[in-house]
């Protein structure tokens, strides 16, 4: 890798580590729907204008459904999840289950039939999921279920919708969903997200962290996450994925004091264990010889007509960190 590539990596690592604590810090003040809604609104001012200047938008049009669907799936729910999680929850802990995302997408991969696993992925996701037993068996209590239940929908949106990119939007330029989508979500929270906006004006530390979220969190880190695919490709890009919990739990701890304890260095552990060995490409397997399909019985864009998705496609696609 070269070193614009690694400063884009580290950047991104340390970028995308960090919403965990800004989200921590504004549901003091702000309800998860109001800190969606502000979050997306400043955030669409920054990135609409650029997708629209690069004209990104039009392409989207004729293919508002799935882009609607993605949106819901990808921002809407997470995002307003991890609000309702973090009221509970330290920020370093729903960092850390968040990062079983990698667990969850290989095996939605695995199980809706569009790629197989082999042995290593297989223990790879059993290893992984044991890291997430043991951060919920021993740094949760019993009162933060609703919490650990929405940290667990947050992972199974966030593995769902690269799936859905994959299969419906990946020919779409990159930064017109991305941008779409943030408009999408800030319309859809404005009403809610006015309501609940408090009575009293929110302090400096909030205000600070919702322009974090929106300006660093996300129009620069989207930015900086498309700069990284062009200079080291999409399957280098996503392994991002592993580095964020990390630089979630450093800063829960120096900044907000969080408690680690030992089970929270072994759930990690093996979570991170879990998502490379269940993230792994297999070896392909020979392909027999077979008779040349005619060109009559091919799909419309060439293909033989079997849309399928795997890893590599997820991987190949743009994601929403929290």
């Amino acid at each position: 890798m070269s070193r614009r590539g690694w400063a884009l990596f580290l950047a991104l690592g340390v970028i995308w580590g960090i919403p965990y604590l800004l989200i921590k810090i504004a549901i003091e003040d702000l309800s998860p729907a109001t800190l969606v809604f502000a979050r997306t609104g400043l955030s669409t001012l920054l990135l609409l204008p650029i997708a629209m200047a690069r004209d990104q938008l039009r392409p989207l049009v004729a293919h508002w459904r799935p882009l609607l669907v993605y949106t819901v799936v990808e921002i809407c729910l997470p995002w307003v999840l991890l609000g309702r999680a973090e009221q509970e929850l330290s920020s370093s802990l729903t960092g850390l289950l968040v990062a079983a995302v990698p667990l969850v997408g290989a095996a939605m991969v695995k199980f809706t039939g569009h790629e197989t696993l082999g042995a290593r992925r297989v223990v790879g996701l059993l290893v992984g999921f044991a890291g997430v037993a043991a951060l919920v068996g021993f740094d949760v209590g019993s009162s933060s279920a609703v919490a650990v239940a929405a940290v667990g929908l947050v992972a199974i949106c966030y593995a769902l919708g690269p799936l859905i990119l994959a299969r419906h939007l990946a020919h779409l330029p990159s930064m017109g969903v991305v941008a779409a989508s943030l408009a999408i979500t800030f319309v859809i929270y404005a009403p809610i997200g006015v309501l609940q906006w408090p009575d009293q004006a929110p302090g400096t530390d909030t205000w600070l962290s919702v322009v974090g979220l929106a300006v660093v969190c996300t129009a620069v880190a989207f930015l900086v996450f498309f700069a990284l695919i062009a200079e080291v490709g999409p399957a280098r890009a996503t392994v991002i994925t592993y580095v964020n919990p990390a630089v979630a739990l450093v800063l829960g701890v120096i900044v907000l004091d969080e408690r680690v304890t030992v089970a929270t260095g072994i759930g990690f552990a093996l979570i991170l264990l879990g998502s490379v060995l269940a993230t792994q490409r297999e070896a392909p397997a020979p392909v027999p010889e077979r008779e040349p399909v005619p060109v009559g019985a091919r799909g419309p864009g060439g293909g033989t007509g079997d849309d399928e998705v795997s890893t590599d496609d997820v991987a190949a696609c743009p994601v929403a960190e929290p």
